[in-house]
This record gives C-alpha cells, sequence and structure tokens, in this order.
C-alpha cells in the first residue's frame, strides 16, 4: 500500500511563507491611494465606517471589494467587518473584481403603496427603455415622498408626481443633485426670537425640573411610533450617571410616513432648539443626528444650519452635535439597531435588557427621540403643558401630525386633534376622497399598523384606540384605500416590503416574512397556516419588524374575508 509523499518544509521557510503571503484580500496600492484621497478629512475611526463608505460609494456609484480592503487598512479594522456592514445597506454596492460596475445613474422608483396606487408599476414598466442602457432604473421601497406619489429619485434628485417625460429629462439633462426648497434659516429663525428660550434655559431663566413638568404634563408620547411618554423618558435618563448622549431619530421608513421630513424642510432651527433644550434639561454631553439617506436636501441643508448654529452659538457651551447619515435600512429606525448604526455596524436590534436609557450608544445612558417629539418641545415649554393636553377629540388629549397619502385630494400632513376618526379627517383636512372614488379601507399606522374598512373610520386615531382592532397608530401615516382598490393587494405590497428590509438577525421575521409572502401570493390563503405563522412572528421576533409584520395579513383574514373568497 502506498502512501502519500508529505513534503518537508523547514520552519523557518513557513514563517516567511506566511509573510509573504498574509490571509486576507491584499492591499492594491492604486486604490488604497484612491480611499486616501475620498476620505481625506474625516477622522480614521470605527464608528465612522459608513461615512467612509459613503464617501466612496458617492464618488464611484458602488463599492469595489479592493476600495473595502484599502479601507479596512486605512481604519485597522478586519476585512470581513467593513465588508459585512457594505453589504448591509441597500444603498451600497459591493462590486468584485472582474464584475461589472454599475450604470454612471441610478433611478429609483418608489414602489411603496401609495406610489402604487398613483402609477409606479407603469413608470418601472417604461422607463427603462426610454432611458436606455446607460441608466440603471431600480424599484426603491419608501423614499419618504408618499404625499408627491408617484416619486421617481435620479441619483439625489427628487421627482415629485413623476412621470416619464419628467424623469427622463431630469436624467438626460443631469439633474442629479437634491433641490433645497425655502425654509426658515438661522438668520430668519433668530429675527423671530429663536433660541431665546435656550438662552432663558442657560442663564436661570427656566428651572429644568418645571421644563420636565411640563412635558409630562402635556401627555406628549414619542411620535416616531412607540409612544413611550417624553417626560418620563427625560427624568430616566436625567437620574442615570454621565457622561450621557442623545441619539436622534429621523430615519422616518415607514411607508406612508414624511411628517418629519416635511417639518424639518421648512422649520429645521425650531426642531434644533427643541433638541438642545431638552438636551440641557437631561444633561446631555453629545448628540448624534441619525438622518435617514433618502433625505439628500434635508442633509444639505442640516450641514449647512448646523455650521452656522456652531459659528454663532447661542449660549456659551453647547454639547457636540454630529450629523450621521443613513444608508437605506428601514430596521434602522428601531431605537436600537439605530445607534448600532451609528457606531458604523450593521443596524440589527439588540437584545433588551439593558435598556438604551441605561446602556444605549457607545455603552453610554442615552435619551433617544424621533425628530417631531423635539419639534414640539419649544412650544410646549413656552405655552406650557395644558396647551398641547387641551386639544384632542373624542376623549383623546393632544395633536397628531398625520401623514395623510393614497386617495384623498389633499394628501399632505395635516395637524389635527388627537382622536379625530378617519372619516373626519378626511373630510376636514384632505378636501374628501378623489372625485370617482369611494372610502373602502386605510392603513391607520404605516405599513405595519394593520387595514381596517371604512365601517371602522369612526374609531379615534390615537395611541391605544385601534389595538382592540388589531391596528395602532404608531407614527400616524395615513394611508387611504377607495373601492378600485383591494386590501389584499396592500397586504401583499407591504410584506415585499417587510421581507426586503428583514435584517435577517432572528429566524421568525428572516423566514416568516419571506414564507409569509410566498402563502399571501397564492390565489388562495392557507388562513390556519398564516395564522401559526402570524402567532410564532409575534412572539419569537426580537424586535418590530417581524413582530409587526403579520398585522397587514391578520388584517385581511379579520375584517376583509370576502376578498379571500374571491
Amino acid at each position: 500500500m502506498s502512501h502519500p509523499v508529505i513534503p518537508i518544509v523547514a520552519e523557518g521557510a513557513s514563517r516567511q511563507r506566511k509573510r509573504e503571503a498574509p490571509k486576507g484580500r491584499r492591499v492594491d496600492p492604486d486604490s488604497l491611494a484612491d480611499v486616501q484621497t475620498l476620505t481625506a478629512g474625516l477622522p480614521r475611526r470605527r464608528d465612522l465606517l459608513i461615512e467612509h463608505l459613503h464617501r466612496i460609494n458617492d464618488a464611484l456609484g458602488c463599492l469595489p471589494t479592493t476600495h473595502l480592503a484599502a479601507l479596512a487598512a486605512e481604519l485597522r479594522m478586519a476585512q470581513t467587518e467593513v465588508y459585512e456592514v457594505a453589504s448591509f445597506y441597500h444603498h451600497f454596492e459591493v462590486v468584485r473584481e472582474g464584475q461589472a460596475r454599475p450604470a454612471a445613474l441610478t433611478v429609483r422608483v418608489c414602489a411603496s403603496l401609495s406610489c402604487e396606487l398613483a402609477g409606479a408599476a407603469e413608470l418601472l414598466e417604461k422607463l427603462p427603455a426610454i432611458l436606455g442602457a446607460d441608466v440603471r432604473v431600480l424599484a426603491a421601497p419608501c423614499v419618504g415622498r408618499c404625499e408627491q406619489a408617484p416619486v421617481a429619485v435620479v441619483g439625489q434628485n427628487a421627482i415629485p408626481h413623476a412621470d416619464c417625460a419628467k424623469t427622463a429629462a431630469a436624467a438626460q439633462q443631469g439633474l442629479t443633485a437634491p433641490v433645497l426648497e425655502d425654509y426658515i434659516d438661522h438668520e430668519r429663525y433668530l429675527a423671530h426670537g429663536g433660541y431665546r428660550l435656550l438662552q432663558e434655559c442657560h442663564a436661570g431663566g427656566r428651572d429644568a425640573e418645571a421644563v420636565i413638568g411640563a412635558m409630562e404634563d402635556s401627555g406628549l408620547r414619542g411620535l416616531g411610533g412607540a409612544g413611550f411618554p417624553a417626560g418620563r423618558k427625560w427624568r430616566i435618563v436625567r437620574a442615570e450617571t454621565g457622561p450621557k448622549l442623545m441619539a436622534v431619530n429621523i430615519d422616518e421608513g415607514e411607508p406612508g410616513t414624511f411628517k418629519d421630513r416635511t417639518y424639518l424642510e421648512r422649520d429645521p432651527h425650531r426642531f434644533l432648539e427643541g433638541m438642545l433644550i431638552a438636551a440641557w434639561a437631561v444633561g446631555i454631553d453629545d448628540i448624534y443626528l441619525y438622518l435617514r439617506d433618502e433625505y439628500h436636501a434635508c442633509r444639505v441643508m442640516l450641514e449647512r444650519e448646523l455650521a452656522k448654529l456652531l459659528a454663532d452659538p447661542p449660549v456659551a457651551k453647547l454639547p457636540g452635535i454630529h450629523l450621521r447619515r443613513g444608508a437605506g435600512a428601514y430596521i434602522c429606525g428601531e431605537e436600537s439597531a439605530m445607534i448600532e448604526s451609528i457606531e458604523g455596524k450593521r443596524g440589527m436590534p439588540r437584545l433588551r435588557p439593558p435598556y438604551v436609557a441605561q446602556v444605549g450608544l457607545f455603552g453610554r445612558p442615552t435619551l433617544e427621540h424621533n425628530f417631531e417629539t423635539l419639534y414640539w418641545v419649544r412650544q410646549i415649554a413656552e405655552q406650557g403643558g395644558a396647551w398641547f393636553a387641551a386639544h384632542g377629540r373624542h376623549g383623546r388629549k393632544g395633536l397628531r401630525s398625520f401623514s395623510v397619502s393614497g386617495r384623498v385630494k389633499k394628501p399632505g400632513v395635516h395637524l389635527a386633534p388627537a382622536g379625530i376618526t378617519v372619516a373626519e379627517l378626511i373630510e376636514e383636512y384632505c378636501g374628501g376622497m378623489q372625485d370617482g372614488h369611494q372610502f373602502y379601507a386605510y392603513l391607520p399606522g404605516g405599513a405595519s399598523g394593520g387595514i381596517l374598512p371604512a365601517s371602522l373610520g369612526d374609531v379615534p386615531l390615537d395611541f391605544d384606540t385601534l389595538q382592540p382592532h388589531g391596528c395602532f397608530i404608531g407614527s400616524a401615516a395615513v394611508i387611504v384605500l377607495s373601492d378600485q382598490d383591494r386590501a389584499i393587494d396592500a397586504a401583499r405590497n407591504m410584506m415585499a416590503f417587510f421581507k426586503d428590509e428583514s435584517c435577517g438577525q432572528c429566524t421568525p421575521c428572516r423566514a416568516g416574512t419571506a414564507k409569509a409572502l410566498q402563502l399571501i401570493s397564492q390565489p388562495r390563503w392557507d388562513v390556519e397556516l398564516l395564522g401559526e405563522l402570524s402567532a410564532v412572528m409575534r412572539d419569537a421576533s426580537i424586535c418590530g419588524l417581524g413582530q409587526a409584520a403579520p398585522n397587514p395579513v391578520d388584517s385581511v383574514i379579520r375584517h376583509f374575508p370576502h376578498e379571500l373568497e374571491g
């Protein structure tokens, strides 16, 4: 019997070979020089990884693996760490050696429910032939402009009420930069008394306890969807040992939601003053703003206005303010996933406990707030908590900014009393239904809030009022359907969104959304199996995405059984 000959290699030679050929991709000198040029001025810190990736992606239109290896060397990180982050986010496209780079220009057409109702499918079908091979056309998840449906984004330029002609013209003329609308800038804000309240707070004219008390008296709850009482959150974080941080969620990825963008692009300093008042009251050292990547114009504007604010600070000592850019991941609207992303990681929700208020960003106690929650702080502090609480209908208290889209004449952000019904909202604020359409159904809380029939159009819209019907208000994103639509089609659209946006961390959500989409794509639904799947997803998913993803499907089974029979 013969045996294989095993060559004998001297120990020193083995070590030499390892030195000559280290594990992993070798760093290409040209790629390294390219990365150093593109990321010049950015500190070489691990938490800034996503900002570095944006610099490269913006310049090249993709992320070549040679550049990822070079970036890993620059940041002194493992190549696998850089790759896993780059491949996690939708707006980063990793390109391997030998693989063709994408077209120089990408046009994204929003495929969310509101845009689907407005004709996005036709755009997606016709634009590739019109624009040609030099332009790539992609279906995109909600881009946060549902009141302007359908929407196409040419490079970073959003085209409202898009059609083929307008979109093609923008692409052919190279109109790819974000367009800034008129807004209240730093100078105008100061001219109308801006930052005086913040100055009073720092000068001792306002007591932190009194401001927190006003927040509690107002009944203001977190307006990003979870609805946790804002004043109570301030007290919890204030009691923690410093240094303390604040994370502001402007990711707003829930399909149907666009209120934060609407307020931000009109009056940014009202939000910034509210943010700084909260930081003063709670004792915050540094603030991190997490802005969704689709809001390109808002990012340009915020960078400009923050520079003005820091150049002419209203008080002697401001906390550090850091603007961080998302990269296309709905899951980062979840507070702990957002914190992971700010730290330069994949946006994967954390297990609880510990809670963010105790162990949050960079392991420090963190006050996490939605944009709109902070937008109301200044007015509540000035006019008192009773002023805010005095609004409301049907036994509810406060004000709500409803993002309304779909089959109404006047879509947009409508500030209305908490507890208003959808029937009242449509008639009093939205100008009624579009001509030729009859009110049929509505989504009270965006993609995850479920679907209700018109027969339940008299239920007050607020926290805790919709749960008996299997729904919730969330961020108050109301999508209105007519008799020309079907709830079953809306559920399919929503589940396709959840499948694409699942972070993949837990099996109930990762596999559950894919299986649910497969089941509801069939002509006849297996209602019993869908019920079992829904129960597992609700009980075992780590975060709210998997727990709420079954809501549209469960709503169809509960409230629209006649559609399943047809």
